[in-house]
């Protein structure tokens, strides 16, 4: 196992009058090499959750594993663990500084100890592996779009060859074309390297298209835990919490309710369009011309 939360629990202002409970008694594994969706309404303790991975944040209670080792261990390289699990935050200004882009990407190596020409090719490999045009190595990272400094900014954390990325809603303010662009990179990525990869999202339609599992937080607890289908199966309780599934799941028990033989189980564009060309076959009399 890579990651292991043992009972984990996280108090912010702990010892204060304002004190709120942001994760309450989380026990999670995370194996090698599985893409995870992380979803949850805001402050259901989902980015409190990922930032407790790779050490950003300190537990209150209970223990974090990797690699089967205790990271709170007084002798845990905590240097270590943060070039292992790479976080991609949110807004990615916050992770840009740089004169140029490609001077960016080359920090995480140098500030890790390789000498230039090292850094400089990890630099190259991860900026080709997001997908980052060659004519932008060399420009502003402020002077990007949205979704090139998101590119840059994920080839910063990848240059540093980490076991496991985290990507904390990485398509928000995106635009439709964006966000497809973005999460289909980050796909390929998982599929070609067999990185382990945790997806902080909003958005149902993503984690359904792309994740292989789903974890779903609610008041700082895991409320389900499971593949697309088995989740969002529960998507009437998902509702109750402010959350909702892929729309393809509504259209399709709405099919069903008419008399139409669909899968209700499909979460995929894919699956939903195979699932209704299937059921056309068979249109129920009161539906034929």
């Amino acid at each position: 196992m890579s990651i292991i939360l043992d009972h984990v629990s996280y108090i912010y202002g702990e010892d204060g009058p304002l004190a709120v409970k942001a994760l309450d008694d989380v026990s999670l594994q995370i194996p090698d090499g599985q893409f995870v969706g992380i979803i949850g309404h805001t402050g259901s303790g989902k980015s409190t959750l990922v930032q407790h991975m790779n050490g950003l944040l300190k537990a209150t209670g209970g223990h974090i594993y990797f690699n089967g080792e205790d990271i709170y261990d007084r002798d845990f390289p905590m240097k270590k663990l943060r070039s292992r699990v790479g976080l991609v935050f949110q807004y990615p200004e916050h992770q840009l500084f740089e004169i140029d882009v490609f001077s960016d990407v080359c920090f995480g190596p140098k500030n890790l100890g390789m000498d230039k020409k090292e850094a400089e090719l990890k630099a190259f490999d991860a900026l080709r592996k997001v997908g980052m045009p060659m004519e932008l190595y060399y420009q502003s990272p402020f002077e990007l779009s949205g979704g090139q400094k998101r590119r840059a900014a994920i080839a910063g954390v990848l240059a540093m060859a980490p076991q496991v990325l985290i990507l904390d809603e990485p398509t928000a303010g995106l635009d439709p074309k964006g966000r497809e662009e973005i999460l289909r990179q980050i796909k390929e990525l998982q599929t070609q390297t067999g990185m382990t990869i945790l997806l902080v999202s909003h958005s149902m339609e993503d984690v359904a298209e792309y994740v292989d599992r789903i974890v779903v937080m609610n008041k700082g607890k895991v409320m389900y835990d499971g593949a697309p289908k088995e989740v969002f199966a529960h998507y009437r309780e998902l509702e109750e919490v402010g959350l909702a599934a892929p729309q393809v799941t509504y259209i399709l028990h709405a099919l069903k309710d008419r008399g139409f033989d669909v899968d209700v189980n499909a979460t995929t564009t894919g699956e939903a369009v195979d699932t209704v060309l299937h059921a056309l076959g068979r249109i129920p009399e009161a539906f034929r011309p």
